[in-house]
């Protein structure tokens, strides 16, 4: 292995391992990734208490499991890193499509068309406010 390969390998170890306690991931939600996005965009970039009453008050299926997630965040970020809950905040926050779930529904003459019931991958990475 070259040397340039080595601290490129050490470099992103060194990311992974500062980033693993104040990120959550919530993967194979049953909600399309289009509709957790719609929630999503409201709470990114703010104060994690403020992203937190936002979603309590949010009439959509994806608040729920995404505030779950949130609070999963911040109890990884305060145990781990002894880091003050008040100044953290949603730094990033991504909705990737999961795998689609193919079914069949039954049409007239006979026929079947396709139903994809789609999943998405929520990532969420929160930081201390300078």
């Amino acid at each position: 292995m070259s040397r340039r390969k080595r601290q490129r390998k050490e470099r992103d170890a060194d990311k992974r391992e500062m980033l693993k306690h104040k990120r959550s991931v919530l993967k194979y939600l049953r909600i399309s990734p289009m509709k957790v996005r719609a929630v999503v965009d409201t709470i990114r970039g703010r104060k994690v208490e403020d992203a937190l009453a936002i979603l309590d008050f949010t009439n959509r299926a994806a608040a729920a499991p995404l505030a779950k997630m949130l609070r999963t965040a911040v109890a990884n970020a305060a145990l781990s890193e002894n880091l003050d809950v008040d100044a953290l905040i949603v730094k990033q926050i991504m909705v990737d499509q999961g795998p689609t779930l193919k079914r069949y529904r039954p049409r007239a003459m006979g026929r079947a068309t396709q139903v994809q019931k789609k999943t998405s991958h929520v990532t969420c990475l929160l930081d201390e406010k300078e």
